[in-house]
């Protein structure tokens, strides 16, 4: 099964709001759109991933992310948040495919491979609806919705307990922690650092943060 990944992004100058506040010498906007840059290039390398479908309304984001390969969808009118977000690109999708495999992915995933994520669609699969947890536990990296079910959102704060309530399968993978890393604080950073991060967040860390060994 090949997916569909809807990623969202939040415009740059509001991005990373808590990685800034607890150390303001990191550049937040060029890190959020680093993050998103690298993420959405390892996604686009995936062998399960048909496309990347991102859901923001920054126009210098939309205009680098689209030069990636990724189509660009504005948000939902009236906003409504990240969850309000993730239904509308889902809906987006199916409405020109309507058995199209959808699955979410953060845009703060750095460090994230190619193969692990493959490995974490490929288990997805198995189910109807699916998340990987995020490297605290509480939250959410992934949630995938199988061709006929409906994504079902619920992110924000403790995602992971509410995609399990939902009736998602919690997945649950050893080796692929750059799937569940995301980046909300600069511990997190230097997490994804430690993995090993892509080139446009290591060139943006450079100085600012020890960067860790550029991811392949």
């Amino acid at each position: 099964m090949r997916w569909t990944l809807v990623v969202p992004l939040k415009p740059l100058a509001a991005a990373k709001s808590r990685l800034v506040a607890g150390a303001g010498r990191l550049p937040g906007p060029a890190l959020a759109l680093a993050f998103a840059l690298d993420t959405v290039g390892a996604a686009l390398a995936c062998g399960s991933v048909r496309d990347v479908a991102v859901v923001t309304r920054d126009g210098r984001a939309g205009a680098e992310l689209a030069a990636l390969g990724a189509r660009v969808l504005p948000e939902p009118p009236g906003g409504g948040g990240l969850n309000a977000a993730l239904a509308h690109g889902a809906r987006s999708v199916r409405a020109g495919r309507p058995h199209a495999a959808v699955a979410t992915l953060n845009a703060d995933l750095p460090a994230l491979r190619p193969v692990e994520l493959g490995r974490v669609l490929d288990s997805a699969a198995e189910f109807p609806r699916a998340f990987l947890p995020d490297a605290a536990g509480i939250g959410t990296t992934v949630l995938a919705a199988a061709p006929g079910m409906e994504l079902a959102p619920a992110f924000e704060g403790r995602s992971r307990a509410r995609h399990r309530a939902s009736g998602a399968w919690e997945i649950a993978l050893e080796g692929v922690d750059s799937v569940r890393q995301d980046v909300d604080t600069e511990l997190d950073l230097r997490a994804a650092l430690a993995l090993g991060v892509g080139p446009r967040t290591a060139a943006v860390a450079a100085g600012v943060l020890m960067p860790g060994p550029q991811a392949h």
